[in-house]
This record gives C-alpha cells, structure tokens and sequence, in this order.
C-alpha cells in the first residue's frame, strides 16, 4: 500500500490497484466489501463481489433484499485484521473487485431470472471469478445456469438448514425452496457429485443429491465433513452456496426462514477453511435478513464466511509470481 493510500479515506472508490489490503476506520467511509474498490470495469480483477438484492421469491418473512449492503457494511470490521487461520493476505493474491449489484426490474418479476443471469454471464465471460451476496436463494438459480453454460453440469457445494429441492415434476413454481430441483432437472447440476450440508428439515425426494445432515456434521466434525466433501464432488468443477440459515438462529437470527439445531459459526468456519484444493466455479452467500437480525451478528457471520471462501480461492491460487 502507497504512502497515499495509506491516509486516503473511502477506498472504495479511491484506491488505485486491486491488489493489497486497505485500512481506515470501520465506521466511516464508502462501504464496498472489504474495501475492494467499486468499478464496473473487470480489466484485471481475479474476483468480482456482486449483490443480487432480491427478496421476490421468499416463503417467509420478506427483506433479503437488504442482505448486500448489510454484509458490505459488517466487512468493514474485517478489512483491517488479517485472516484467521491463513498466512497470508488474500488481497495480495488475488485482484478483487466489488461490481456493485445486479439491476433487475422488480416492477416486471417475469425479467428477474434473464437479468440475473446476464448479469453473471458478463463477469464470468470475461474471465472472471464470481462471489455473490444474496438476496432469497432463489439467485443461486440463474446464477448456476450462467455457470454451468460455460464449464457443463456442476457439483453443488450446498450449506443449507433445506433442502430447496421442493416441486413435483410437472411443477413450475419458482421460489427460494425450488430452484435446485429446477437446476437438477435441467441437468445444471450433478446430483451424484453434490452434498448438501446441515441439512435439519425433511424432504422425501432427494433426487440423488449426497446430504449430510445437521446431526452428521456434528457427531462427526469438521474434518470428517470437509473429507466427505471432497470425496463426493471429486475433480468436478463445483458451485459452492451457502444459505446463512445453515447456522442455529443462535448464531444467525437475521434470516426469512431459521431452523433451530444448525451449525455453529466455528463449525461452520472450519469446514469452509478446509474446502481448499476444489475447483471451484463461483460461490454465493445467501439469506442474510438485516431486519431480523440482532446486533448485526448474521450480516457479521456472512461476511467473515465470504471473507474466507476468498482465503480458499486465494490459498489455491498461490502466492503471486
């Protein structure tokens, strides 16, 4: 970081290179995630952050659309402490841009899934990897499908207190609790070499996918889950999600549709720092309600989650040449 940089306030847009942390105080200045500095222009950046802020599609309580800046805002508490558990500074490995958020007409709710999805096909057919703050889980539907046209059928990597694979087959509906039934019978997903984790709501239709429990994951612990993991998606190319009500409400009360018995946030956060060496395709993070939550401490869990899933990409990636 440049002497300037160094007194320079609202690096978000100020900053000039993309690499390097930034520091100034959590409580001032232009919030983009983790001070990644705000531009549309993808020349260069290894990660682009974007938020889908939709709430349209939810069953329960509505205002996930608040989820992007919550977590924007919680991530400025994270940008000047170095990441726990890594030994290195991800920012000096990977170029990590915010995009901002994807436009959507929510006046025309039939154009949402199209806009979506070509919001992600811009980035990713420019090279670039996507991190996604969500928005109702819904957004991991058109997300997916922008993925897998570009690298085929993909593993999904899916933290869940649900499954999200409701609907009978000749059911159409779209919602936050259906879109990976629709992925799966759209062969964007394959089921053999997916898992969904935390796992605490039942559904008789599983439709092939490997689950592993809320219950598992705790008798078993973190390394038996993250080896279980990389056992079932393999070489795959993999998506990974992550609904924040994977986590108990205890940890995680600022979400539309919360299930006590969930993960806690160490678990949660140790499984996530073990998910290196996948190849990954793009990642999200979902669910996050500012409304419901309390002293900010959901918004806070999904921000220190998304900050890590970086670390992953950033250990796998290696030091800069």
């Amino acid at each position: 970081m440049s002497s300037e940089e160094e007194i320079c306030i609202d690096q978000a847009i100020a900053k000039k290179s993309l690499y390097g942390a930034s520091e100034e105080p959590a409580y001032s200045g232009v919030l983009s995630f983790m001070r990644r500095k705000y531009t549309k222009d993808l020349t260069g950046a290894d990660v682009a952050v974007s938020g889908v802020p939709l709430d349209l599609m939810v069953s329960h309580r509505p205002g996930t659309r608040f989820g992007p800046e919550a977590v924007r805002k919680a991530s400025a508490i994270l940008e000047t402490i170095h990441p726990y558990s890594w030994d290195f500074d991800p920012y000096e490995r990977l170029a990590v841009i915010d995009y901002g958020d994807c436009y959507f007409n929510y006046g025309l709710p039939e154009t949402i899934t199209d806009a979506i999805y070509e919001h992600a096909k811009k980035i990713i057919n420019a090279g670039v990897f996507m991190l996604t703050l969500g928005g109702d889980h819904f957004v991991s539907y058109p997300l997916i499908k922008a993925h897998a046209e570009k690298y085929g059928p993909l593993s999904l990597i899916h933290f869940d207190a649900h499954s999200d694979t409701w609907g009978e087959e000749d059911d159409n509906i779209n919602h936050h609790g259906t879109m990976f039934r629709r992925a799966y019978l759209e062969g964007l997903i394959n089921p053999k070499k997916s898992v969904q984790v935390g796992i605490r709501t039942k559904n008789e239709e599983t439709y092939g996918f490997n689950i592993l429990h809320a219950p598992w994951v705790f008798k078993n612990g973190p390394e038996a889950t993250v080896a279980e993991i990389k056992r079932i998606v393999g070489d795959n190319k993999a998506y990974l999600t992550f609904d924040i009500d994977c986590l108990d409400p205890a940890y995680a009360p600022g979400t539309g549709t919360p299930v006590v018995g969930g993960l806690t946030s160490y678990l949660a956060l140790e499984i996530i720092r073990g998910l290196t060496g996948i190849d990954y395709a793009g990642m999200d993070i979902v669910e996050v309600n500012p409304a419901y939550d309390v002293g900010e401490i959901t918004s806070l869990a999904a921000a220190t989650i998304a900050a890590d899933l970086l670390c992953v990409l950033a250990h796998d990636k290696g030091p800069l040449v």
